[in-house]
């Protein structure tokens, strides 16, 4: 079964590359959301392998779609501009924080170490 990888983020272009990313490198999608509820919901709906989220949403930070995954043991990848990377490290000590903008080679670094140090 293929690992899969959910995105958080609410830019289109972003989701675009993000999702041939993870095609390329032999992963699926189980969702992309735009926002804190659908996070919520695409979670409650099936676990992913990982998840790259942006920080900042229409509806508010995604911090608490990322606690509830942290429970869950599903590796975090932050992936946002608008991050307090200092912050995002005191609270999330486990999880790896790609600034936008990312390399796709430190993209794809960050998305093979998920996978493997998944719970």
């Amino acid at each position: 079964m293929t690992d899969t990888v959910l995105i958080v983020e609410d830019e289109l272009f972003v989701v675009l590359d993000l999702e041939d990313l993870i095609s390329e490198e032999g992963f699926a999608v189980s969702a992309h959301c735009g926002t804190v509820a659908a996070t919520m919901r695409a979670i409650d709906l099936q676990r992913p392998a990982c998840a790259i989220l942006d920080v900042r949403l229409p509806d508010g930070e995604v911090f608490p779609a990322a606690d509830r995954m942290r429970e869950m043991n599903v590796p975090l990848i932050f992936h946002s501009g608008h991050a307090n990377e200092a912050a995002l490290r005191s609270r999330y000590p486990e999880a790896q924080i790609c600034p936008k903008p990312s390399s796709p080679s430190q993209l794809r670094a960050a998305l093979q170490r998920a996978i493997a140090q998944r719970g």
